[in-house]
Order: structure tokens, then sequence, then C-alpha cells
């Protein structure tokens, strides 16, 4: 169930990085993303519902409930995102927006990877893609730095400040919440190596 939910984030990304590369498509592409978003909340309302039926898992309740609800966070800031720029109606994309996406897709990435490797248990391999996370964390952290330094020093129209900002928030805070997935992932590891 884990890795559907992963697999289904990384479809999310995927479809992000799209509509920020072809624009023009916004509103079929945020369409997408919303019903991807709407996937997830139903896998994450089914691992709940399993999580609750279950008596003894493999792994502690509220380490599966921690993964989960935050596997839930990243698709829902995606999602936010996205639905940010058509409630702005933002007509274009910019290239820092372009980067944090895309760096946000090989996030993603690494996250279905190290659920797969949890599940075969293959805990040194978790460690060593938890790492990665936390690298393109950072690295997304400083395209977010960059994003904001240029929007302030080089765009004029407040307007425009206002809602670019923002998104790049909304596209860092899901970042974060990969960072918070791989921290729970290296405590399962610690628990159950």
């Amino acid at each position: 169930m884990f890795d559907k939910a992963a697999l289904n984030i990384t479809r999310g990304a995927t479809l992000l990085v799209d509509l920020m590369e072809h624009f023009d498509r916004v509103g079929d592409l945020s369409k997408q993303i919303y019903e991807v978003e709407q996937e997830g909340d139903m896998l994450t309302h089914d691992i709940m519902k399993k999580l609750n039926k279950t008596f003894i898992t493999p792994i502690d309740r509220e380490d599966l409930y921690a993964l989960a609800s935050r596997l839930d966070d990243i698709i829902d800031l995606i999602w936010a995102a996205v639905d940010r720029m058509t409630v702005f109606k933002i007509k274009e994309s910019t290239k820092e927006a372009i980067s944090m996406s895309k760096d946000l897709l090989m996030t993603t990435e690494v996250i279905h990877k190290t659920i797969q490797k949890l599940k075969e248990k293959n805990y040194a391999h978790v460690q060593e893609f938890c790492i990665e996370i936390n690298r393109l964390e950072n690295m997304i952290d400083r395209d977010f730095r960059d994003a904001l330094g240029r929007l302030f020093e080089e765009v004029k129209d407040p307007i425009f400040i206002i809602k670019w900002k923002e998104v790049y928030e909304l596209l860092e805070d899901a970042s974060d919440r990969c960072e918070d997935v791989a921290n729970i992932l290296e405590a399962i590891v610690l628990k159950n190596a």
C-alpha cells in the first residue's frame, strides 16, 4: 500500500514538471494533478483503515501512521502549489519553478525506491536512499532561497512577487515533507534492523 502511495506521489510530481514546462496545458494538467491528489487521499484512508484493523503490525503502528500522513502531505502540497497557480491566474512558469519541480520529482522517485527497499527489508539501501533524499531536500532549499532572492531583486511587480513567493513556498514545503519521510524511514530502520 505504501508502494502505491509513493508511486502516486511520483506520478503527481511528474505531472507537476510537465505543467511547469508546458504551461499552456495548465488547465488539463492541474485537473490530472487534482485526480492524483484525490487518489492519494484514498490510498491514505485505505492505509489507515488497514492499520486500525490489524492487531499486530510488522512495523510500529505510530511509524506507519506518520509515514502515511507525511506521504499524503507531499501530494497535498504539490496540489496546493498547482491550485494557487490556477487561482492566481499565473500565465507562465519560471525557470526556478521548473528547477524546483524537477528536483522534487527526483526526490519522490528516491522515496519510491526507498519504500521498495524497506519492503524488501534491505535496510542498508534504505539508509543510503534517505541520505539522498536529504541531499535533494537541501538542493531544493538552495533553489528556494535563490528563487526568492531573484524574485525580490529582479521583479518590480509586487503582485507577481506575492504570487510566486507563495508557490515557491509550497514547493519547498513539499520537499520538507520528503525529508520528514526520510526521517521516519530512518527511524523505522533503526528500530527494525
